[in-house]
């Protein structure tokens, strides 16, 4: 089995798809008007608008309402995307931090309130836990 993408179901797939793009530095691929991904070497973002939900199931996800996940992306430099994020990013949750496991962390929330997590690996352990 292999871990393909996570989907955010949203009420603005454009506008969604430019805050990530501006925020990962990442170009979008577009199936449709209601569909796009952002895809790195290790997952895909899936950005997919209203009118894709009843295709799974009707009612079965709304926009805005997550309360639970937050998305994470490795980054180089978590400090150096932060100052680049400054003036972009209206929601920080918390500056850069360094965490118990080693990661060195940026939480913010994007336009549908969802947060989002950059983080550096700066512990020896952190750094072989995600080394390539």
């Amino acid at each position: 089995m292999d871990f393909v993408s996570i989907r955010i179901i949203t009420g603005d797939v454009a506008r969604l798809v430019e805050f990530y793009e501006r925020a990962t530095g990442v170009r979008a691929t577009w199936a449709t008007e209601d569909f796009a991904e952002l895809r790195t070497p290790g997952a895909t973002l899936a950005i997919a608008g209203t009118r894709t939900v009843p295709l799974f199931a009707p009612d079965s996800a709304r926009p805005a309402d997550n309360h639970s996940v937050i998305i994470e992306f490795r980054v180089d430099d978590v400090d150096l995307v932060h100052r680049n994020l400054t003036g972009f990013v209206t929601d920080f949750v918390n500056g850069p931090t360094t965490m118990p496991w080693g990661n060195r962390s940026l939480l913010f929330r994007d336009p549908d309130g969802n947060l989002v997590n950059f983080f550096t690996p700066v512990t020896a352990a952190a750094e072989e836990k995600f080394a390539r």
